[in-house]
């Protein structure tokens, strides 16, 4: 609305943010209303006449002045901080829409020895026998158990270990592929013990059994360019006291999508190899007996 008016931001929202009182008066309709139920009934009026206002931008522009001043009438009664309200609406909406600079990524791993840390690039071999069981093999090496989907209609869930490589080489987390291929942060015992232990395996695959389900509906994800915000928030809540919760959503969707693209393959091929670099989080599919990825 400033940008169309061409009014400075600034000067509709003249505030010093550390201090209790939020706003200055800025409008002549702008009163400090004593409760908070008859402050939002004067910014809904207000807000009201804003809308009234249409194409007059004189009464346009006052009108937007008195709606900042009686929304800090309002928010000040809250108790909330100004700043805070901001800041916390600039991280969401950047951590929910903005493509994440690499660079500035938290890497979980960086403090711990490389015997410690998730691969910077692995390759997984997933091969499925006529048994109908799932083998993953990591240098040659057996890892995890066998699977089968442990339902009665098939739908692929044996390979569901691929949205734990997908959560290692992108959001640098897993506490499921650590253990998986025994790099657990055993240094610290602290770290060993709360995000690479039992809850937070637990926590894990409730997730990607929770998110599995609702994929069902979407056909894995075939033809998303995006997952929903309320799925994002609710995957928040899942993982909130771990040190993944500092992953901006747009990392969890990017995760997620590329997750369930190799799933897809995977799916479709009854196994294959999976290539994960930390480095681009990024993972990938590839055939077996084939040298390029695809």
């Amino acid at each position: 609305m400033c940008r169309r008016l061409d009014i400075d931001i600034e000067s509709v929202f003249a505030v010093e943010t550390d201090d209790k009182n939020t706003l200055n008066a800025l409008g002549s309709k702008s009163t400090v209303s004593k409760e908070l139920d008859a402050a939002l009934i004067d910014l809904g009026c207000t807000v009201t006449e804003l809308l009234r206002a249409k194409e007059n931008v004189g009464l346009l522009k006052n009108e937007v002045l008195n709606v900042a001043s009686l929304y800090g009438s309002a928010l000040e009664l809250t108790g909330l901080e100004f700043r805070k309200v901001v800041d916390d609406n600039l991280n969401k909406t950047l951590g929910r829409f903005s493509e994440p600079d690499r660079s500035k990524l938290e890497d979980f791993d960086e403090a711990f020895p490389v015997d410690e840390q998730l691969p910077r690039h692995f390759e997984i071999h997933i091969t499925q026998r006529k048994s109908g069981l799932s083998y993953l093999k990591w240098n040659g090496v057996f890892i995890g158990d066998p699977l089968t989907d442990n339902i009665s209609k098939p739908d692929g869930y044996r390979f569901h270990d691929v949205f734990h490589m997908a959560h290692a080489a992108v959001l640098h987390w897993s506490p499921t592929f650590r253990s998986l291929i025994k790099q657990k942060r055993k240094s610290d015992p602290a770290t060993d013990r709360d995000q690479d232990g039992g809850r937070a395996i637990v926590v894990e695959e409730g997730l990607t059994a929770w998110l599995f389900s609702y994929a069902q509906g979407l056909d894995n994800f075939e033809g998303h360019d995006g997952v929903s915000f309320d799925v994002l928030k609710t995957i928040q809540k899942f993982v909130q006291g771990y040190e993944v919760e500092r992953c901006p959503l747009k990392l969890w969707e990017n995760a997620i999508l590329q997750g369930y693209e190799v799933f897809r393959k995977m799916k479709e091929n009854n196994g294959g190899i999976v290539v994960g670099n930390r480095d681009e989080r990024s993972l990938r599919y590839r055939l077996i007996g084939e040298n390029n990825e695809s």
